[in-house]
């Protein structure tokens, strides 16, 4: 079993599977307050300590479900830990002041977007709140102060970033400290490892987390995903035939940055399989012979 890991120094610690909450809510199975209870419970069951929001999920209805059903053992709040994110204006009956999709990274929404998550989910404090997308008007000054506010009145303890580049992140570590970098990244999304994502995650000593670790894998219907499934099957049987899901995060997990995969599934019975891919270390080999799988040639 993989120990939980500190996503930077200072920083804090997370399990190393995290629970993604997105498709909990409306965006996707619309679980009821007692469901969502028994999906926290199980999850916990399992050591998957930390859940990732977003203000925007269910068009902003998502944390206030989660918040309800946390409500019903609110105790269960010390075992965990809440990751929110802000930044997104979307245009929804919730929001009627947004007239188009944007982004707002000022001061100001920051602050009011972070203190609306904690009343949503009914805690004191965020254990990481993250900036959800780079906007080309950021300020990073603006940023800065919007987080050292909310540091200073203990709402949250670390800050972080998600789908940015590596210059956005240098921009903005230059007045603010970052623990992390939460990007799409999977076997058939492999960006990150070659654009520098990753090699700036382990030069700065912070762990990164992947956003649909499967790549939406078992909804494809093309040459690529078909030459992965020949791949997975053709390794599978040296690692106990675990099923696909597993290997693809056990493939995330082997990387040295020591990537957090962000789960998007709702279901407890894809949440105990994931746990599988904690014990599988795939070789050096096996994880090279799906990396050519995936991309359709080998390295250079």
């Amino acid at each position: 079993m993989i120990a939980p890991i500190r996503l930077a120094s200072p920083g804090p610690v997370f399990s190393r599977l995290v629970a993604g909450v997105m498709t909990w809510g409306v965006w996707g199975h619309d679980l009821d307050v007692k469901e969502m209870s028994a999906l926290i419970d199980h999850c916990l069951g399992l050591g998957i300590t930390t859940f990732d929001h977003a203000d925007i999920y269910g068009h902003y209805t998502t944390e206030e479900a989660f918040g309800n059903a946390l409500a019903l053992r609110p105790k269960r709040r010390q075992e965990m830990q809440l990751i929110s994110k802000c930044g997104i204006r979307l245009v929804c009956e919730q929001r009627p002041e947004n007239q188009v999709k944007s982004y707002d990274l000022g001061k100001d929404y920051i602050i009011a977007s972070a203190e609306r998550s904690l009343r949503n989910l009914r805690t004191d404090y965020l254990d990481l709140l993250l900036i959800h997308r780079p906007s080309p008007l950021m300020q990073a000054e603006e940023v800065a102060a919007a987080i050292a506010h909310l540091k200073a009145t203990e709402k949250v303890q670390h800050f972080g970033v998600s789908n940015f580049t590596t210059s956005q992140v240098e921009y903005l570590r230059q007045v603010t400290p970052l623990v992390t970098n939460q990007v799409e990244a999977s076997l058939l999304h492999t960006n990150p490892f070659f654009d520098g994502t990753f090699d700036q995650c382990l030069q700065l000593g912070m762990h990164p987390m992947a956003w649909s670790p499967l790549g939406g894998f078992f909804n494809r219907d093309d040459e690529t995903a078909s030459r992965v499934a020949d791949k997975l099957d053709d390794i599978g049987h040296k690692y106990g035939n675990p099923g696909a899901d597993v290997l693809l995060l056990a493939w995330l997990l082997h990387h040295p940055a020591g990537i957090l995969p962000v789960l998007g599934t709702a279901r407890q019975s894809r949440m105990t399989a994931a746990v599988q891919a904690l014990d599988l270390e795939l070789t050096d080999q096996d994880w090279f012979a799906l990396l050519e799988a995936a991309r359709g040639h080998e390295v250079a």
